[in-house]
């Protein structure tokens, strides 16, 4: 999909999340290919935003203050 450069602008933080989902962008300026925009591969040629997704788990208290260091924290 072609998009001009004021529009790509504007509207980044839309085209970052369609980015996510697999979707490429040309960027145009003043009528002519200038950019590409499209998510990030990895070496095995997959999307690497999310790779990870449903393989880690972290427990709910990850960030809670350990308690062998509470003495500095008061």
């Amino acid at each position: 999909m072609k998009i001009g450069a004021f529009a790509a602008k504007t509207n980044l933080a839309r085209l970052l999340r369609q980015t996510r989902a697999g979707k490429h962008f040309i960027i145009t300026s003043r009528g002519k290919p200038a950019a590409q925009l499209g998510p990030i591969q990895n070496e095995g040629g997959r999307a690497a935003w999310g790779d990870m997704q449903g393989k880690i788990w972290m427990a709910k208290d990850f960030c809670a203050p350990l308690e062998e260091f509470r003495e500095y924290m008061e």
